[in-house]
């Protein structure tokens, strides 16, 4: 006799066989796994740095509370409000001269340091649009000369480490008058000693942020620029419209996503930014954390929270601003070529400025770097007036022996430093395996993500993995401080890579997802209509198709991660890494040694950039039409 089946059983077999329909796709199943991965190494360090405000640290109570050491330690393990209410209720009494002055904490620790970095973001924001803004449209729609040169040369500011720029600037301005310390480049050639505001603080800050951050607005409103519709701006030209009104009605709203995308990409990315406001000596919250994570732990972690934060309002921003996009139609007017503006003599004046400005900001910094690696008081440029002779040395390159004499303070030349090179060989390290993990799940998100366009999961993924890109780089470096510092992996290679991979995720993502985006569905169709399973038709039809962005994929991070310094500062002890040496030698007063480490970084990814477009062909303003 047979048994009929249970409603339940039968709804339960329903749903079990929509899992099992659902899962035998591998874009859904690598979906479901990367989803469950992104979450555990995203979100996971970020509650635990959140658990961080709530907890007592030993040590980071001061003498104004009213608690003893014994009950720090007695609290140690329970949660407080204490952080919070010491940042934003305490006060501390200090002596400026023969008066007491009273100040709340917040005001010290954080409302300062916060309005600094907002300041230098939006001042970031504007000088990085304004001149890569004005470049991309001078090398995209005038005769512009030397584009080519120009458009090869302007990129390189970021391509080189972020500290580059400020490093080169206390080279020029400093001088021992106003800052103390040698006379830099500029007073030696001219006898002119610039104002401290110039030298330090929030102008010079701002103006090196802008200027390393150009080449996102030149890539990206560049692009729009070169492939923009020629129908709308020829439609107002047939119309009789003053050519400055078709560029304000017309040209500046096609550009607008272009310019909200630079706005988000550099505020998040200035907002996180150490090494130049630690070099300039500018307050901000970055610096600040570094100052207060010794002695007031669980405010320091407030700080970064309140940076992560900033964060997740950069992706809501993001996804308001790119949720709906405006279509234009023209109402008159023939397809045709854009016309080239004609500047007449405005392209001789302004080429020779950006020959000068890209000279100053790509190559002076690798020519002072060099120079100072040979100075016997780097930083003192007095041979500028007294002659070259005599004020040469080879001693930091080539010192084979322990020398306690001469400012060696025991240190071998950097050609025979272990310690140099075994910091080097560690950053290849960190390098090759975070663009390998970074690379790999990259260009499974972006696969997957193209195959359920109009999946909220896949949303949530895609969401998921470019959200730490929008968060400032010392935040992520802080979640996973915490996070290793409590799993007990701290000052491991392991912890580098597993940071390094989730902040370098988004490069290979976007980068496979554009690509795959643009890829036939009929292509795999085909493959699985004759049964060819998934690994072969990944290996033998999809990569093959889309190898150059899927190689871009892996290289991006891989050079991003050489000369990465913030996001690894925290978590691993001086000369795990290259980057991390150079506090270490500048504390010493070895400015040759960090310059010599600054020489050789700036060589290397440019040699690494250099081996990428010859190979693959792939370029940063490739499209944008430097090579015209």
């Amino acid at each position: 006799m047979s048994v009929m089946a249970s409603p339940k059983s039968s709804a339960f077999r329903r749903r079990m066989n929509k899992v099992w329909t659902y899962l035998s796709k591998p874009q859904n199943t690598i979906l479901l796994l990367l989803g469950i991965i992104l979450t555990i190494t995203t979100i996971f360090p970020m509650v635990t740095i959140l658990q961080d405000t709530v907890k007592l640290h030993p040590g980071s109570i001061d003498s104004n509370a009213n608690a003893a050491e014994s009950q720090v330690q007695a609290l140690g393990e329970t949660y407080t409000a204490y952080n919070w209410t010491n940042l934003f209720t305490d006060s501390i009494t200090t002596r400026v001269g023969r008066e007491r002055v009273t100040q709340t904490v917040a005001s010290i620790y954080l409302w300062t340091p916060l309005l600094n970095s907002v300041l230098i973001s939006i001042f970031a924001c504007f000088g990085a649009i304004l001149y890569g803004g004005i470049f991309a449209y001078l090398v995209t729609r005038t005769n512009l000369k030397f584009k080519k040169y120009l458009s090869s040369i302007f990129i390189f500011p970021y391509i080189m480490p972020q500290w580059t720029l400020a490093v080169m600037w206390q080279n020029l301005f400093n001088s021992n008058i106003v800052t103390g310390g040698n006379d830099g480049l500029f007073v030696a050639l001219f006898h002119i000693y610039m104002p401290k505001w110039w030298c330090e603080g929030l102008f010079p800050v701002s103006v090196v942020l802008a200027l390393h951050y150009a080449p996102f607005a030149y890539i990206l409103i560049g692009g729009i620029f070169r492939n923009m519709d020629a129908n709308l701006e020829e439609a107002a030209t047939i119309l009789n419209t003053p050519r400055w009104k078709t560029f304000l009605r017309v040209t500046l709203p096609l550009v607008k996503p272009a310019i909200l995308s630079t706005i988000l990409l550099v505020f998040s990315s200035a907002m996180g930014s150490y090494p130049i406001p630690h070099y300039l000596k500018l307050n901000t919250l970055s610096t600040q954390y570094v100052g207060m994570s010794s002695n007031r732990a669980g405010q320091a972690s407030i700080l970064a929270v309140i940076m992560m934060l900033f964060g997740f309002l950069i992706l809501i921003v993001n996804q308001r601003t790119t949720s709906g996009r405006k279509n234009f139609t023209t109402v008159t007017g023939k397809s045709g070529q854009t016309s080239v503006v004609n500047l007449r003599v405005w392209k001789y004046i302004l080429s020779a400025f950006f020959v000068v400005t890209t000279l100053a900001t790509g190559i002076l910094p690798i020519i002072l770097f060099a120079i100072e690696t040979f100075l016997p008081n780097p930083g003192d440029y007095s041979f500028v007036t007294h002659g070259i002779a005599g004020h040469m040395t080879t001693k930091w390159w080539l010192t084979a022996e322990n020398v306690t004499e001469n400012g060696m303070y025991g240190q071998k030349g950097i050609l025979y430093n272990s310690e140099i090179w075994n910091a080097f060989g560690g950053t290849l390290i960190v390098a090759l395996f975070c663009a390998l993990a970074a690379g790999t799940i990259g260009t499974l998100i972006g696969y997957c993500v193209s195959k359920n366009r109009r999946s909220k999961w896949a949303a949530y993924v895609n969401n998921m993995a470019f959200l730490p890109y929008l968060m400032p780089s010392l935040a992520v470096g802080v979640a996973f401080f915490v996070f290793g510092s409590n799993v007990g992996i701290y000052n491991t290679f392991l912890l580098l890579v597993l940071a390094g991979t989730v902040k370098y995720i988004p490069f290979a993502s976007r980068s496979a997802l554009n690509s795959m985006m643009q890829l036939s569905g009929e292509i795999e169709e085909a493959a699985i209509i004759q049964d060819i399973p998934w690994i072969k038709r990944m290996t033998r039809i999809i990569i093959p198709i889309q190898k150059t962005s899927i190689i871009s994929g892996f290289l991006l991070p891989f050079m991003t991660c050489l000369r990465e310094l913030t996001l690894f500062m925290l978590l691993c002890g001086q000369g795990k890494i290259i980057t991390t040496m150079l506090g270490y030698f500048d504390e010493m007063g070895l400015y040759a040694f960090s310059s010599g480490i600054n020489l050789i970084l700036i060589v290397v990814i440019l040699v690494f950039n250099t081996l990428v477009n010859k190979l693959t062909g792939a370029s940063l303003d490739a499209g944008i039409g430097g090579g015209k």
